[in-house]
């Protein structure tokens, strides 16, 4: 059965896309910790970041690298955060977003689905991807 990321991906369910090449995705989550959280995913579904091959990890860490430039200038932020828990969805991937403090990590602390703004959530992709130049789908313009 696919994973709920692999339905985002493939366009079964809704994503908010601000990157996407041949081998990773980047998407807003809908619970995030503030606006601009992205999770950074591969194409390949993979249970667990330590399973993940080589060359796919360092693909993955590229993209949240460039995210985190890109939240962090979208959203005027000091820092960009990067938290690799693994237990909400059983598809490797790594969250990253805007933050300025350690109490930003606080998964407990995150919007509910039913709490996010989707005018801001559209904004904040819109944000992301005019720093990264890539359209609706993640891809380069």
């Amino acid at each position: 059965m696919s994973s709920v990321f692999t339905k985002i991906i493939n366009g079964e369910l809704p994503g908010r896309f601000v990157y996407r090449d041949d081998q990773v995705v980047a998407f807003l989550t809908i619970e995030p910790l503030r606006y601009g959280h992205v999770l950074v995913v591969p194409i390949k579904e993979v249970d667990r970041w330590t399973d993940l091959p080589p060359m796919l990890w360092m693909a993955l860490n590229d993209v949240a690298q460039n995210v985190g430039r890109a939240v962090q200038e979208a959203f005027d932020a000091p820092r960009a955060g990067y938290v690799i828990a693994g237990f909400d969805v059983p598809h490797a991937h790594i969250h990253v977003f805007p933050t300025d403090r350690m109490s930003d990590y606080d998964f407990s602390q995150a919007l509910a689905m039913d709490a996010t703004d989707p005018a801001q959530m559209d904004a904040a992709a819109t944000k992301i991807r005019a720093i990264l130049d890539t359209d609706e789908n993640g891809l380069p313009l």
